[in-house]
């Protein structure tokens, strides 16, 4: 069966900060049935299975939600020997037509990234019950066959923002997203906390620009292509003194480290679900740190699950207990923290985990009721 417990994203403690996320692989579950389902120990055979992936309008090379959720579809086809088939969507217009087109391929799993195409998900998921869906970022589509693959990335951002907040040296940091949606803003909501409380626990005031936590409103580029438009957001945060910056839009970022470097600014910027030193070499050295979501594990657990014929419908909610959320290391910038800022860190993820910290956010992935 596909549980949460079951269910571990590929991140692990590090050393050197016991926050740094790295790809693992799953923690094993002593508990847990053999590989094949049968307690044998076989390998799964995955030869008769086509597992799919429609991805939103970022496309497979965004360097984030799509692209991370691709490598574990092409995991599963290392890994469990699946077929695999896959459309790229341009535009919110291909969404129905590229499901339409994995219902016709013959998959047995569909893996629909993003919460742009839920309704199309919903739809279509509805009227073809025999074919399974993982769909990433969405927890209400609901149906025996539809299994939403989220993530509490507010907890995690809560811990950028706070760290955020400590190295800022003018006092102003700032985010803006692509497109004004739960998955989005879950991450700017966290990241507002996360500076609040800094300036709670150390008497000081630095401000966020970009997000109205109260209100909800903000800086969007609109979509999550528009690389002309996060560089112009870029530059007006810039100029409001705006030291670290969380794009929260995919391959977005591009145009905000361009803004960065025709500045000339020290500025970083933050980079959201993949780790994007590590995605994007070319702008490692204007990224701060990344808050990541373990969506390659996920989406590899959910299609292993229906190969082994353990697939469930409901809802997997990526943590910081889970390990199904967290940070990156700091890189190059971690000598540049304040003394004792990641033994904070490490205090701070505790203290959300137990629930001494509370972190809220209204895009927060909720169960059906």
């Amino acid at each position: 069966m596909f549980t949460r417990k079951k269910l571990v994203a590929a991140f692990g403690l590090a050393a050197a900060s016991m926050l740094v996320l790295s790809a693992c692989g799953q923690a094993p579950d002593a508990d847990a049935p053999a590989a094949d389902g049968d307690g044998t120990g076989a390998a799964v055979d995955g030869s008769d299975f086509t597992a799919c992936m429609v991805s939103d309008e970022g496309g497979f090379d965004d360097r984030s939600f799509n692209e991370l959720s691709h490598t574990g579809l092409e995991q599963a086809a290392s890994e469990l020997g699946v077929a695999t088939n896959e459309a790229e969507s341009k535009t919110e217009g291909d969404y129905n037509a590229n499901l339409t087109a994995m219902l016709d391929a013959g998959c047995d799993i569909i893996v629909p990234v993003g919460f742009k195409l839920a309704d199309a998900t919903a739809e279509i998921a509805a009227a073809n019950p025999e074919t399974q869906f993982a769909i990433v970022d969405v927890d209400w589509v609901e149906g025996d066959n539809v299994l939403g693959l989220t993530y509490d990335t507010a907890q995690a951002g809560f811990l950028a923002g706070y760290a955020a907040a400590g190295y800022s040296e003018s006092g102003v940091v700032a985010t803006y997203g692509g497109a004004q949606l739960p998955s989005v803003t879950i991450f700017m909501d966290g990241f507002h906390d996360g500076i609040k409380y800094w300036n709670e626990q150390k008497g000081e005031d630095v401000r966020l620009i970009g997000w109205d936590v109260d209100t909800q409103n903000g800086s969007f580029v609109g979509d999550f292509s528009n690389q002309a438009s996060a560089k112009q957001i870029t530059e007006g945060f810039l100029a409001e003194g705006a030291d670290v910056i969380l794009p929260v839009g995919g391959p977005l970022y591009q145009g905000g480290v361009e803004a960065i470097r025709d500045a000339g600014s020290d500025a970083l910027i933050i980079g959201v679900d993949s780790d994007l030193a590590v995605a994007d070499p070319s702008v490692a050295d204007k990224v701060f740190v990344s808050i990541q979501k373990g969506l390659d594990v996920s989406v590899f657990e959910a299609i292993e699950s229906a190969v082994n014929g353990e697939f469930e419908g409901g809802l997997y909610v990526g943590t910081l207990e889970n390990d199904g959320v967290g940070i990156s290391g700091f890189g190059e910038f971690e000598s540049e923290l304040p003394e004792g800022m990641l033994d904070e860190l490490e205090q701070i993820k505790q203290g959300i985990i137990d629930g001494s910290i509370e972190v809220v956010s209204p895009s927060s992935p909720q169960p059906a009721a």
